[in-house]
C-alpha cells in the first residue's frame, strides 16, 4: 500500500504563491498511474483541483483554478507537485493528494490518499 504524504501548505497573503508537494513513501507511487489533487474548505464537499498522470500525458485542471495552478511531476525527488499562484481566499482549504489507477476528477476513483495540508489565505 503506497502511503502519501502532502506537504508546503501554510498562510499566505491574497495574490501570493504557494508550493504543496505530494510524496509516495516506498515504491515509486506503486502501480497508480495517476495523482490528482483535491481540496476541502469548512462545511464544503471535498472537490477536485488537478490531476495528471505519472507519465505526462494527461492533465486537467477545475475551472477554478484554471491559468493559476501547475501540476507537475519531480521525478528525482519523486512527488507531484501543485504550484498555487495569485492565492484567492476562495482558494483556502486543506489540500489533499491522491492518487488513482486512471485518469479521473471523481473522488471515489483516487484509492490512496494522504492526510491532507493547510493552505491559508489572509486577506
Amino acid at each position: 500500500q503506497v502511503q502519501l504524504v502532502e506537504f508546503g501548505g501554510g498562510l499566505v497573503q491574497a495574490g501570493g504563491s504557494l508550493k504543496l508537494s505530494c510524496a509516495a513513501s516506498g515504491r515509486t507511487f506503486g502501480g497508480y498511474m495517476v495523482v490528482g489533487w483535491f481540496r476541502q474548505a469548512p462545511g464544503k464537499e471535498r472537490e477536485f483541483v488537478a490531476a495528471m498522470t505519472l507519465s505526462g500525458t494527461w492533465t486537467y485542471y477545475a475551472d477554478s483554478v484554471q491559468g493559476r495552478f501547475i501540476i507537475s511531476r519531480d521525478v528525482a525527488k519523486n512527488t507531484v507537485d501543485l504550484e498555487i499562484g495569485n492565492l484567492k481566499p476562495d482558494d483556502m482549504a486543506v489540500y489533499y493528494c491522491a492518487a488513482a489507477y486512471g485518469p479521473s476528477l471523481r473522488t471515489n476513483a483516487y484509492a490512496s490518499w494522504g492526510q491532507g495540508t493547510q493552505v491559508t489565505v489572509s486577506s
